[in-house]
């Protein structure tokens, strides 16, 4: 019974995640502001999880609350970056696109991460090197699955009786084509962020370790950064105002849950199992959300946007398959280590939308924090 735990504590992180994104989805279709929620949820999880770092932690609250100068500045520019820029993206992405669309955008992260590190030298490539080439492709792959999802809706799955123009249709000439491109946009732009939010984890990290307490840290400070911004952008206060019971459990649940549950959950799941198994699990929230959005938001699936997210799946797996060998086959740098470490507990410290991803270059020996 022991050794199936992790496998079912990821079942229902991977359900969260899919129960968040058709929330937010249903919310945003009835009128809710997406930036407004970001607020919400924001807060919600700031009240959940302060009170938890504050007892987790009573014995070194001095360490909790003085930061300095130079870890509150990391801390900060971390927050705006993977959780305020982060969501805001994710959830005008999912509004303008699909909850199935947004799911699957988040399986690019490892290839975005992969890109990001090799660009400041925190990640090694040797071209002559299979795992290595397998990264590179599976980099490819991804992209080509994110561009064929976005300029390529193709015809319903569920619709039999097509005329000739369903069979290419580019979304480029119409008003709710042009919105699902600018929706698929935006969720490449959120995984980006998330993307290098994590690799931000390697200056913070050296010197503020405690995922909990930086986690809290990171939901405060993106509560007030977000409520500063929506204030601007939506300064309307009829907006701000929860007209349902609906509307405040859904974002009771996402910060809830979302940020509180999958917290624990996966840091769990991570220490005894490693990152590389975590990351695994992401496309369940992928076929997860796409069933039931058909059933439950009655979305049509399109053939291009199944394509697209397939390809983006089959890369995601084949990074981490390039990625799982590193460790056996070449030694590490020293800054390369420090990267992996901190993506091992990433998503375990904060969840970004949606559908965070799990450390995405970490080792696949790895199993403790």
């Amino acid at each position: 019974m022991e050794e199936h735990k992790p496998l079912a504590a990821m079942v229902v992180v991977q359900c969260i995640y899919a129960a968040m994104a058709l929330w937010a989805k249903a919310l945003f279709s009835g009128g809710m502001s997406p930036l407004v929620f970001v607020v919400y949820r924001q807060a919600i999880a700031t009240f959940v999880l302060v009170p938890i770092a504050i007892l987790a932690n009573r014995k070194k609250l001095k360490e909790m609350v003085c930061i300095g100068t130079t870890g509150f500045a990391l801390v900060f520019v971390a927050s705006l970056v993977g959780a305020t820029t982060n969501q805001y993206l994710y959830y005008q992405g999912l509004n303008l696109g699909s909850s199935s669309m947004a799911t699957a955008m988040t399986n690019l992260i490892p290839a975005i991460t992969f890109v990001m590190a090799t660009s400041v030298g925190l990640e090694s490539v040797e071209i002559r090197r299979p795992r290595s080439m397998a990264k590179i492709f599976g980099t490819a792959v991804c992209v080509g699955g994110a561009m064929v999802m976005a300029f390529y809706k193709g015809p319903k799955l569920l619709n039999h009786s097509l005329g000739t123009s369903g069979l290419y249709d580019v979304l480029l000439h119409s008003s709710a084509g042009r919105n699902w491109v600018i929706g698929a946009l935006l969720l490449v732009g959120s995984s980006s962020c998330w993307s290098l939010w994590l690799i931000l984890q390697v200056p913070i990290c050296k010197s503020y370790v405690d995922p909990l307490t930086l986690s809290a840290w990171m939901c405060f400070l993106s509560m007030g950064q977000s409520a500063l911004l929506t204030s601007f952008v939506v300064p309307d206060l009829d907006d701000w105002k929860i007209h349902s019971l609906f509307e405040l459990m859904g974002c009771i649940f996402a910060g809830a849950f979302g940020s509180g549950v999958t917290f624990y959950l996966q840091s769990w799941c991570i220490t005894v199992r490693g990152p590389l198994y975590s990351a695994m699990f992401n496309p369940l929230c992928t076929v997860i959300t796409t069933v039931l959005a058909t059933l439950i938001l009655h979305e049509q699936p399109h053939a291009g946007s199944m394509l697209g997210a397939i390809a983006v799946v089959a890369g995601l797996y084949i990074v981490l398959w390039g990625k799982a060998g590193d460790s056996k086959n070449q030694r590490v740098p020293a800054d390369t280590v420090d990267l992996e470490k901190t993506l091992a507990r990433s998503e375990s410290q904060l969840d970004a939308s949606s559908t965070i991803t799990e450390p995405l270059l970490a080792d696949g020996n790895l199993t403790e924090k």
